[in-house]
């Protein structure tokens, strides 16, 4: 089968790749490379005019005429390497909003994609209409709409979320379901909004390539290590200020007998390697399901302090803890730590039972054989 990706986040078009590729398919990534992150993609597109002075102008421009010189660059590249989108069995759109333009210029990009490819199928695998939506209208339910609805998150800073609250993104949303084929979701957060819809798919778990992650024993020695990995653009999304605020009072109650190891916007090759040390991984507190830094922690069996709650354990039919479930809580946190380093042995078991939990619901061949699947 041939088949078209696009768009990448935290490297689940890549890993959806290798796994259809030892499955005997012919695949193309088309996207960005999420950011500083730098993912390897077929065909990379590039943000233009979005730092320094040039970003400047374009806001200038954008207020003064309405036109986005972004979004019409991206159309461009796109436009010029156009050939080479047409006549795959299958293509994947990794959001509603895969090439970051404007409705305009998103429209005319799928209007081409829609028009010359067999079938195309969405991921819910991000902010979106109907997940971002859900969370305005739940705000009890934990997600990225709580920091902002606390006032720790400006405006100006929480824009690409707001963005689908608007009536372009919703036109948006309704022309490319008119056109899909199918939505799948990629964990449980995104789950939830799209029960009972007409064209949802279910769930299929975030692909998890095992081979690049050997499975090692962890070994425990006189400390107990910490890895935090910060990145600035979703700060307060994480939770990162609870899991700072806990650290502190880890330092002062432990002392020596715990080493704390921190990462700030670090490329992904040189992030995975980084923790490597660590027996406790942090990762997020605001959702039920796993992001990507905490898949990979588990993947390489850490304990990690992520999404993992009840409506996740019930998902998965779980009877013991594969993750610790993090929540925006200091209190919590200290206490939760304080457990784990004060029983070694409970890490590594959560390790164990995390890497067995991930060869069984995230291995990168069988979750591409799910995708063959729902796409057939």
């Amino acid at each position: 089968m041939k088949i078209l990706l696009i768009g990448e986040y935290s490297r689940l078009h890549n890993s959806l790749k290798e796994g259809l590729q030892k499955l005997g398919n012919d695949v193309t990534i088309l996207g960005f490379k999420d950011g500083f992150k730098d993912f390897q993609v077929d065909f990379p597109l590039e943000k233009k005019w979005d730092s320094g002075w040039l970003k400047k102008i374009k806001l200038i421009v954008l207020v003064v005429t309405g036109f986005d010189i972004s979004s019409y660059l991206t159309y461009r590249q796109f436009r010029k390497k156009r050939e080479h989108f047409k006549n795959f069995d299958v293509v994947q759109l990794i959001n509603e909003n895969s090439f970051f333009c404007n409705l305009k210029y998103e429209k005319k990009i799928l209007e081409f994609i829609f028009a010359h490819n067999k079938k195309v199928f969405l991921l819910s695998s991000g902010d979106d209409y109907m997940y971002v939506n859900y969370n305005f209208e739940h705000p009890e339910n934990p997600s990225i709409v709580q920091p902002y609805l606390a006032g720790k998150i400006a405006d100006k800073n929480f824009s690409n979320v707001l963005k689908f609250r608007t009536k372009p993104f919703e036109k948006l949303h309704h022309y490319i379901y008119q056109n899909i084929q199918g939505v799948i979701a990629t964990d449980v957060d995104y789950h939830l909004p799209l029960q009972n819809h007409p064209q949802y798919l279910g769930l299929i778990p975030s692909p998890m390539n095992l081979e690049k992650f050997p499975k090692r024993e962890m070994e425990i020695s006189d400390r107990i290590i910490i890895f935090h990995g910060i990145n600035r653009e979703s700060y307060f999304k994480k939770g990162n200020d609870f899991f700072e605020k806990a650290l502190e009072i880890i330092k002062q109650k432990y002392g020596s007998k715990v080493e704390i190891l921190t990462s700030e916007n670090l490329p992904y090759n040189q992030f995975i390697n980084l923790y490597d040390r660590a027996h406790i991984l942090l990762d997020q507190l605001y959702g039920h399901d796993q992001g990507s830094n905490g898949l990979e922690g588990m993947t390489k069996g850490k304990a990690v302090f992520t999404n993992a709650s009840e409506l996740f354990e019930k998902q998965y039919k779980l009877t013991e803890k594969v993750a610790i479930n993090g929540l925006p809580d200091v209190d919590y946190l200290v206490a939760e730590l304080s457990s784990l380093i004060e029983n070694p042995d409970e890490i590594k078991a959560i390790g164990k039972r995390a890497r067995s939990f991930i060869e069984k619901e995230h291995d990168y061949i069988k979750t591409a054989q799910k995708y063959l699947d729902a796409w057939s």
